[in-house]
């Protein structure tokens, strides 16, 4: 069998491990932008690998813990910014949600205690649980900061799984002090599936007979994998409830490949192995900020998001050969850029292909820009290109400071070597 592993109320959970007197009140955690990396004094900065994904960013600032943390969300006209990551189940009963706007959770539940983000704490923890779960379980797959996969196959019969994952929830809970559900089926999706069931801090299991009288009645919404647009493809042909999926195979071949390969997941007729590694594919960095029109400053801030995008590039030892360039503009205007290129990389070959990419992409003069982002990808041991020879002397001289570069960085932080055009 597989199992699912989720931490309930990941970032609230963390935060009642150092702070216990937050327990049974109602808590969310901010979340803003880090327009703070534009700040010429700005310092402390850090990179990590291990996670990233919504609320989780490669590069953060872990704010000063404080019992009055509103105080980070509130800018300098008193307007307070940002929006919810997490909020505990005694928020919820508010209406308060994740990507809730903290100003408009604060009118729900005027009580509610609203903490800013420590990265590092839930990196560690996520590590620490990782560990734990690997001593315990023979495959296991991290898919986020706070999910993880279990193959229990040949490990533990399946009449004895019920009560394994009930020992090995409430073993996490005494030895890492979380609280974690866990699902438990023949399938990865069915078993994600299942953690639903067992929230808040529970354990179910989803049998192969019991398969269809567990889930007929659940929205096609709550499958994983199911967005916006193939629920409403699904809700035109009729289709409402997992139940009447599986009873119209028919209908869902007619709905195209995907449709028909959501059939067989939600059938239980489909599973993909565990990965006990993902090989990352893509890097990027963006910041949301105040509308900008000073196109100076805009180039400034653009040297300091490549200074930081670089040093991960050289700290992952990888070499992108796809580079993508983005700016959003008031008004809803939007518009990017893509290059390609061979050449060995360095930062100075990075800064100086941004500023090119920022000329091509920045068509709207007269509007301020929001956001802007930067990404890179199809690096060279995935995409098999061969990398430019005719500038290759040249860029391994540029990697050999970089390199210099990098280890400074990393003993004393991003901030301690910049372009002079950050300043």
């Amino acid at each position: 069998m597989k199992i699912h592993i989720d931490i309930d109320c990941f970032f609230v959970s963390a935060t009642r491990i150092i702070e216990p007197h937050l327990e049974g009140k109602t808590v969310a955690i901010g979340g803003r932008s880090d327009t703070k990396i534009f700040d010429t004094s700005f310092s402390k900065q850090k990179v990590d690998f291990q996670n990233s994904g919504n609320f989780v960013p490669i590069f953060y600032k872990d704010y000063e813990q404080e019992d009055d943390d509103i105080r980070n969300f509130i800018d300098s006209s008193g307007k307070i910014r940002g929006i919810l990551t997490t909020a505990s189940y005694e928020a919820r009963a508010y209406g308060i949600k994740t990507a809730m706007r903290i100003d408009e959770a604060l009118q729900l539940c005027p009580s509610l205690i609203i903490k800013a983000p420590n990265m590092t704490l839930y990196q560690k923890l996520s590590h620490q649980l990782h560990e734990f779960l690997m001593q315990n379980i023979p495959i296991v797959e991290q898919a986020s900061i706070d999910e993880f996969y279990g193959d229990l196959t040949g490990w533990i019969e399946d009449k004895d799984v019920e009560e394994f994952i009930s020992i090995l929830r409430h073993r996490i809970k005494k030895e890492l002090h979380l609280p974690v559900s866990i699902g438990a089926s023949n399938t990865k999706y069915i078993a994600k599936l299942a953690t639903n069931f067992a929230k808040p801090f529970g354990s179910k299991v989803i049998f192969s007979n019991e398969l269809e009288h567990a889930i007929s009645y659940l929205h096609v919404k709550d499958f994983p994998g199911v967005g916006k647009k193939m629920m409403q493809k699904f809700h035109q042909s009729g289709i409402y409830t997992l139940g009447d999926v599986l009873k119209r195979k028919k209908r869902m071949q007619t709905l195209g490949p995907y449709a028909l390969e959501l059939y067989y997941r939600i059938s239980a007729l489909k599973d993909d192995e565990l990965k006990i590694s993902k090989p990352r594919k893509s890097i990027g960095i963006s910041r949301t900020i105040d509308p900008l029109y000073d196109r100076m400053e805009l180039r400034r801030r653009v040297h300091i998001l490549v200074r930081h995008l670089s040093h991960a590039i050289l700290r992952l030892d990888v070499y992108p050969t796809v580079y993508h360039f983005s700016l959003r503009y008031e008004m809803n205007k939007k518009s990017h850029v893509n290059i390609s290129s061979t050449r060995l990389f360095s930062e100075q070959f990075f800064d100086t292909l941004c500023m090119r990419m920022l000329q091509k992409t920045d068509i709207y003069k007269r509007l301020h820009i929001i956001r802007i982002s930067i990404s890179c990808g199809s690096f060279t041991k995935d995409s098999k290109k061969e990398l430019d020879l005719t500038t290759y002397a040249q860029a391994k001289q540029e990697r050999k400071l970089n390199e210099v570069t990098l280890k400074a960085r990393e003993k004393y932080g991003l901030h301690i070597l910049k372009w002079g055009s950050e300043l």
